[in-house]
């Protein structure tokens, strides 16, 4: 039997995890055992769910409860399930784009770089993307486009983050991915030489003059290839590209000289992906 419990104020602390955590404090550095993610909308909690993650509890717009929750709350056991009238919750910060379903999820361990891309043949690497909808819309590439796995670098946005994972549509609970962090996978190095220990020739996403096209065939034929994308603005920084088998360019014209970092990557992915 589902536990539904009304809120009838906006101020109720059992909303504080929804409406006044922000994303840091449900990250929870401190004690990251205890770190949690929001979920947003029907779509991307049954993925979260479908990938293992655990809920903590749900907020439900009532007219979802019978609707399109009806099917997530069967599998949520006997956790909280808030749920209020759309004049309640229309006070908290987007959720007019939740689809009426906010689910709080425990956070998992993060796996090992050599874990993340033991099988992999085609891994994306984001240094320092720091956007958290370029860093959803990329998953969503990812996952649609035939790479198995991505790193980031640790000045990039966590994944979980709520806009992060809406955008990506939950793939960010489909695609393998961790970060480069400790002593054995810090970023440029070692990461760089893990991934070469790995077997993964390296592509540098990159706006300079010594470039390969992105359709090369040699490029395209490596049986392992990391495509790294970089920073929004600034690109990739010049020891990473200096250090990496590939400088690679996507051809522009009208006197365009980039793309977003995003649809870079859909770019990048469509021509390289593991097909």
């Amino acid at each position: 039997m589902p536990n539904i419990i009304e809120i009838t104020d906006f101020n109720a602390t059992e909303l504080d995890i929804y409406a006044r955590l922000n994303e840091n404090q449900l990250l929870n550095r401190a004690e990251p055992s205890k770190g949690l993610f929001i979920a947003e909308s029907p779509k991307v909690v049954e993925r979260a769910m479908n990938a293992g993650y655990e809920p903590v509890s749900m907020l439900v717009e009532k007219k979802h409860i019978e609707g399109e929750a009806k099917d997530i709350i069967a599998r949520c056991g006997d956790i909280p399930i808030y749920t209020a009238e759309f004049d309640v919750l229309k006070q908290l910060t987007g959720f007019a784009l939740t689809r009426g379903v906010l689910c709080a999820m425990r956070r998992r361990p993060l796996p090992g770089v050599k874990e993340v891309c033991k099988d992999a043949r085609r891994i994306a690497i984001l240094e320092n993307v720091m956007n958290p909808t370029n860093v959803g819309a990329i998953f969503r590439s990812a996952a649609a486009l035939n790479i198995d796995a991505i790193l980031l670098t640790p000045a990039c946005s966590n994944p979980l983050y709520r806009r992060s994972a809406r955008v990506s549509m939950g793939t960010v609970f489909q695609i393998p991915w961790t970060y480069f962090s400790g002593e054995e996978s810090g970023w440029p190095h070692p990461g760089i030489d893990v991934l070469k220990g790995l077997g993964f020739k390296t592509a540098a996403m990159a706006l300079c003059d010594d470039t390969v096209s992105i359709d090369d065939p040699k490029l395209m034929k490596e049986e392992k290839l990391a495509i790294i994308l970089g920073t929004e603005g600034d690109g990739l920084a010049a020891a990473t590209i200096a250090d990496c088998d590939y400088t690679v360019k996507i051809p522009m014209s009208h006197g365009v000289d980039s793309l977003n970092v995003a649809a870079a990557s859909a770019v990048a992915f469509w021509q390289l992906g593991n097909r």
